[in-house]
């Protein structure tokens, strides 16, 4: 018996508009920036008509990265709510792919957007196992004071009383033709602007480090500390850090060089101490393991791998011969691909967009 495991940052899965652009520069569009816009009222007008215009290719291309994962139980960041889901599934997933997810859930957690983990299942594996959920927690209300993870390097704004997850840890208990599988559904703090002399990534990796203690912590007060390796669970989302890298040198009429250069330190470094969780993603190449391109000019260019299915030793010892796939295709053409793994992205791609995500679908095949 074999499930198919996927996770997804489908990024701003969305059911209204977001006008902030017009007094943040940083979140507006910059298609309008060429236009001379008047006042509030004119850009309110502007913004709805471009991201109408270009929602529904984006979400077809979201739409054709699933159905390419083919997964029957999808992990996804960055929705809305569930009429957003709902609405989704049934106008793209559904009519694209020919077989929706019945099965649909979603607590709203503690982002400042408003943009949730959710979970799409089918009812049943390809293979006709029953697919069940026995019991959803949030756990959005734990505290820094909860866990005792309040230290001086979060930030002088951020309080013991303050909530440890941007989003949430969603926990799910699972039967799958009646065997258990926990799952676990996060998005960490993403890298914001830099602080103190750090970058965006240094300076807000002790917020993603306290997140990943806070899993470690809710999966170990689960199944008992000391007693985790052979359970069935597995953590994914996107975990917004990375333990390795590729660093991209070159340019467009010399070529491109891809350089691997593992990490110091990470916030997923409280996964992998004394192996309390397997990243499959290793038993990939080095230079094959990314699901996101990332690019602040010339200097500051990478691939990385930000998006995860993380699995139990145990999980992970039974499905040793089992490899992580990563579905490329959805990705914009500015994105730069090593020699010999460049895909045929989908119809009417350009620079920028439209584009499934930035980040990549990644999915899983376990043997339960």
């Amino acid at each position: 018996m074999s499930l198919r495991l996927a996770t997804f940052n489908i990024e701003n899965l969305m059911t209204r508009f977001d006008f902030t652009g017009f007094r943040n520069q940083l979140r507006q569009d910059r298609v309008l920036r060429l236009f001379d816009i008047r006042n509030e009222a004119e850009y309110q007008r502007l913004e709805e008509a471009r991201t109408i215009a270009h929602t529904d290719d984006a979400r077809q291309h979201s739409a054709l990265a699933i159905a390419d994962a083919d997964a029957d139980i999808l992990c996804l960041q960055e929705t809305d709510n569930m009429a957003a889901l709902e609405a989704f599934e049934y106008g793209y997933l559904f009519r694209m792919v020919g077989n929706g997810y019945r099965q649909k859930y979603l607590i709203e957690g503690n982002d400042s957007r408003g943009i949730d983990v959710s979970v799409l299942m089918r009812e049943e594996t390809r293979d006709g196992q029953r697919i069940e959920c026995v019991d959803i927690r949030s756990h959005a209300g734990v505290t820094y004071r909860d866990f005792g993870l309040h230290t001086p390097d979060l930030g002088p704004g951020i309080q013991p009383d303050d909530k440890i997850f941007k989003r949430d840890c969603l926990e799910m208990d699972l039967r799958i033709g009646g065997r258990p599988l926990t799952l676990y559904v996060v998005h960490f703090k993403s890298m914001g602007p830099g602080r103190d002399g750090l970058d965006g990534r240094q300076s807000t990796m002790p917020v993603r480090m306290a997140e990943a203690r806070a899993v470690r912590r809710i999966v170990e007060d689960r199944f008992g500390l000391g007693r985790t390796a052979d359970k069935t669970f597995a953590i994914c989302g996107d975990m917004n850090d990375y333990q390795e890298k590729l660093a991209i040198e070159g340019d467009r009429r010399n070529g491109y060089r891809f350089i691997p250069r593992r990490e110091d330190v990470s916030a997923l470094d409280a996964f992998t101490a004394d192996g309390f969780a397997v990243n499959p993603m290793l038993r990939r190449p080095v230079d094959d393991r990314w699901t996101l391109y990332h690019s602040r000019g010339p200097e500051e260019r990478h691939l990385c791998q930000l998006d995860y299915i993380w699995l139990s030793p145990s999980l992970a010892e039974r499905n040793a011969h089992h490899v992580p796939e990563i579905i490329r295709a959805g990705q914009p053409f500015r994105t730069l691909f090593p020699p010999g793994q460049e895909v045929e992205r989908y119809p009417r791609v350009g620079w920028d967009r439209p584009k499934a995500s930035d980040h990549c679908p990644v999915v899983m095949t376990l043997d339960l």
